[in-house]
């Protein structure tokens, strides 16, 4: 009888093999609907892109304004009749004014 029992044991893992680590089987599957949810996330990335980039094509073809804020944004262009103002933020070359010594004492950590 405990034959029986071993065998039929031997006989249902034989059985669940490939449902579990065969070709095809449960972690295979599992696997490929990872990879089949990463690249739709790709694709939709990727979409957006296009559409975008279709968008900013139809606009060049069809309108003048376009053109116009592209030569400005890329090219630093402007008109004839326009002054430019160019503003920079705290660049390297502005130092900071150093704090007076009552701030620094405050700011230090007393032990």
């Amino acid at each position: 009888m405990r034959w029986l029992a071993l065998a039929f044991t031997a006989l249902i893992v034989a059985l669940q093999y490939p449902m579990w680590l065969g070709k095809g089987g449960w972690l295979q599957v599992r696997e490929s609907d990872r990879q089949l949810a990463q690249q739709r996330d790709a694709n939709a990335k990727l979409k957006q892109r296009n559409d975008a980039l279709d968008a900013d094509v139809r606009d060049l073809k069809t309108g003048k304004e376009a053109v116009e804020e592209r030569a400005r944004a890329e090219l630093g262009m402007i008109r004839q009749d326009e002054v430019f103002f160019q503003v920079q933020n705290g660049g390297a070359g502005v130092k900071p004014a150093p704090a007076p010594r009552a701030a620094q004492a405050k700011a230090a950590p007393r032990h």
